[in-house]
């Protein structure tokens, strides 16, 4: 085995520069000609969403590292990053403004301002202010026994100055208006107000049209909206807690009120009162961003949801029920005890996971139920079902992920309801997240307990399961089955797992895994033989695993990565990772499926394909509980291959080229190939 230190010194991507650089792949879908319009509208919505994130998680992690001793990013690093995060934002702008507002104008769909809007739709706009909006606001007008409120997260407000002296004839000049979440933000008009056309108001008009009114006796000199976006890590010190569902619980209380990271007002705010806001919230003025509309752009996804315009939208996909390996007539147990079963989402169904569960709970035969929960959803038909099983008498453990980020709240309920009808839940591992993907029925056949598993790439959420691409695999293989037991045997008891023979978990031996399986590959290319690794995952940014890439590319490996997001490996480098190429697809579907395929000579036995629920990333590696598990049936095997794999190889529609500087080009279209939209027609 080569030794590491023979790998040429590789100088790697920044990992927020490349989080930014997804973002604006998936922005670029925006513009796409052959996206239907309203379908360009949520991409831009998608891309504010994950901005939001990016300040909350990314940019708020990388601040408070930038100040630390010996940190691999500097402030001015991070100042570059905050600079191209502005761009981004102008650019996203931009574009709503200049090209999807008139488009959707021109298909008879429009957003209203208070100017635009005639006598009789400020009528409608009145009332519907008086009755449903004033009643729930409370304007304060800021003096020593009033302060600035507390600003919730990501949450809308108003600042306005004010003239004339208040009703105690005292000039106090700035006032914050709150305006509550559970308000609409975006109002459909009533169809006989709009001459055909489907008209929306925004609630922020709305509120700028009546401002005056909040403020009787005096002047409203200037005003703007302000949005403050908050580091919303949740800080549990897992060491010190004695109950850390009670304790994230808590702190859950307090995660809107987090430190102020990002402010963002519209372009015509004032400076005077754009330097208050910054003052009062302790913040450099690069962390203004300056909006040429709404606030907010994700509540734009009301009006894509609100429109009745089925032609500019994709057209429906119904993921179908795989009948040829399970078919309606035979239980899906007895269907897996014959051979293993995958199912590639979303062009294939996400029910047969459901049946599976509720065939499990409802048969006498099975005793006992394991599963593992990380995203699931306020709505869970899956959660039900473990309680239903639970009532039935049988033996339920369910490992909840409590701080799965953004789901902690979903997954305390659940764990709560869970514990209410004697479930036996546990939260996995202290300092570490459970993102394995198990679920494991235990049934009493004869005299013998047999096991049905299923394992996954993504979520056990029927919703993602229709807008995310993933893997599920049935399989009541009994070494993969044992090694499933022992996991979950891990992960309740606290003992040392034992040692698994076809699972790699995370963090024990699923790094050294991969680093072995890259090795074997390298040693390959250092004989002359074939060897090659083609992988898919979401994020590439863990040191170890790409050194080992470069070591493996070095000796002569081809190696092609399909990576939807973050990748701080810069291929392409002479001599070093000439022979790495990095592409990233971005479609209808979020890619989501983990996929390693390592050949090793031209054997059919020379090769290893493994899925997993892991990314490439360290954290992955050595701070969550992960599997991986390899497809050893040689037909299931060509399936993921032929799927999963070269369709992403030979998209021209929909994939774009990394190069070693970090930017991305679209791949050129010269054959009309998408992965995904290939495989929705296969269906």
């Amino acid at each position: 085995m080569v030794h590491h230190d023979t790998a040429p010194r590789v100088r790697l991507l920044n990992r927020e520069r490349s989080i930014l650089a997804f973002n604006r792949r998936v922005l670029a879908q925006a513009r796409r000609s052959d996206v239907p319009l309203l379908e360009r509208l949520r991409y831009v919505c998608i891309v504010a969403s994950n901005m939001d994130e990016f300040f909350e998680v990314r940019f708020a992690a990388a601040l408070e590292a930038a100040v630390l001793p010996g940190s691999s990013t500097t402030r001015g690093e991070l100042a570059e990053v905050a600079g191209e995060a502005h761009q981004l934002t102008d650019e996203q702008y931009a574009i709503f403004n200049d090209e999807l507002m008139p488009a959707l104008a021109e298909q008879g769909i429009v957003i209203l301002n208070h100017a635009d809007r005639n006598a009789a739709q400020r009528k409608w706009v009145a009332n519907f202010y008086h009755r449903e909006v004033e009643p729930l606001l409370a304007p304060l007008g800021l003096d020593p026994a009033h302060p600035f409120p507390q600003v919730a997260n990501k949450s809308l407000n108003f600042i306005v100055q004010l003239g004339g002296a208040d009703a105690f004839g005292r000039e106090n000049g700035i006032a914050i208006v709150k305006v509550p979440r559970v308000l609409p933000r975006v109002i459909r008009l009533p169809d006989s107000l709009v001459n055909g056309r489907q008209a929306f108001v925004l609630l922020s008009s709305v509120i700028r049209a009546h401002l005056e009114e909040l403020f009787p006796g005096r002047t409203v000199e200037s005003f703007s909206q302000f949005r403050v976006t908050r580091d919303s890590d949740l800080d549990v010190d897992e060491d010190e807690v004695t109950n850390l569902r009670q304790a994230l619980r808590s702190e859950l209380s307090t995660r809107h009120y987090g430190k102020a990271i990002r402010l963002e007002v519209v372009k015509s705010c004032p400076e005077a009162l754009s330097d208050y806001l910054l003052d009062h919230f302790d913040l450099p003025g690069a962390a203004l961003h300056r909006l040429d509309g709404p606030v907010n752009l994700v509540r734009m996804n009301s009006l894509i949801d609100q429109a009745n315009a089925p032609h500019l939208r994709f057209k429906p996909h119904e993921p179908v029920w795989p009948h040829k390996s399970l078919p309606r007539t035979r239980s899906i147990m007895a269907s897996i005890a014959k051979r293993d079963v995958l199912l590639h989402q979303p062009f294939e169904s996400f029910d047969p996971v459901i049946e599976f569960l509720r065939e499990a709970v409802e048969d006498p035969a099975v005793l006992a139920i394991k599963q593992t929960v990380y995203r699931t959803g306020s709505e869970s038909k899956l959660m039900e079902l473990l309680i239903e099983a639970v009532r039935r008498g049988k033996e339920v453990l369910v490992v909840v992920e409590l701080k799965a980020r953004f789901d902690e709240e979903a997954n305390i309920n659940w764990a709560e309801r869970l514990e209410a009808v004697g479930a036996q839940v546990v939260y996995g591992i202290v300092g570490m997240k459970t993102h394995a993907k198990l679920l494991l029925v235990t049934r009493k056949q004869g005299q013998r307990m047999v096991r049905y598993l299923h394992l996954s790439t993504g979520n056990y959420n029927p919703k993602t399961a229709r807008l995310y691409t993933d893997i599920g695999y049935f399989t009541a293989d009994t070494e993969l089955t044992d090694d499933a037991e022992s996991v979950f045997q891990h992960l309740a008891s606290l003992n040392r797992l034992r040692e698994t023979r076809r699972l790699l978990v995370a963090p024990s031996t699923l790094q050294a895994g991969m680093v072995a399986l890259l090795a074997r590959v390298e040693q390959a290319a250092r004989a002359g033989q074939t060897a090659r690794v083609v992988a898919k995952f979401n994020a590439l940014t863990d040191p170890v695993l790409i050194h080992a890439l470069i070591l493996a590319a070095q000796a002569g490996a081809q190696i092609d990565l399909i990576i939807r997001g973050a990748c701080m490996l810069p291929p392409g480098i002479p001599g070093a990772t000439d022979n790495i190429r990095v592409r990233s697809v971005v479609g209808r579907f979020l890619e989501h499926s983990r996929v390693f395929l390592f050949r090793w000579g031209d054997g059919v036995d020379d090769e290893a394909l493994y899925l997993s629920s892991a990314d490439w990333m360290g954290r992955n590696m050595t701070r969550r509980i992960e599997v991986a598990w390899p497809i050893a049936n040689h037909v299931l095997r060509r399936r993921v291959i032929d799927e999963c794999l070269l369709p992403y190889l030979n998209d021209d529609v929909d994939a774009w080229q990394l190069d070693s500087h970090g930017n991305y080009t679209m791949v050129p279209n010269e054959r009309g190939l998408s992965a995904q939209q290939g495989l929705v027609e296969s269906d």
